[in-house]
């Protein structure tokens, strides 16, 4: 899943399957906004609308130079 350049990891604990959002940033470095539990194929727009959201906030907080 990419949207406006988040991405999305899975991570299986056990019977339970966790989806992270997060996105690149400075190279190597992946700054991760939220983790959920997905039911469905399809990612929910609320999940997308939160990790957008915590991206411009730590790209406006982070010192720029």
């Amino acid at each position: 899943m990419k949207t406006d350049d988040l991405w999305e990891i899975r991570a299986d604990l056990g019977n339970h399957a966790v989806r992270f959002l997060g996105f690149w940033d400075s190279g190597n470095l992946i700054v991760l906004t939220n983790g959920f539990t997905k039911k469905s194929a399809k990612t929910p727009q609320q999940e997308i609308e939160i990790a957008t959201e915590r991206k411009r906030d730590y790209l406006l907080r982070k010192p720029h130079g």
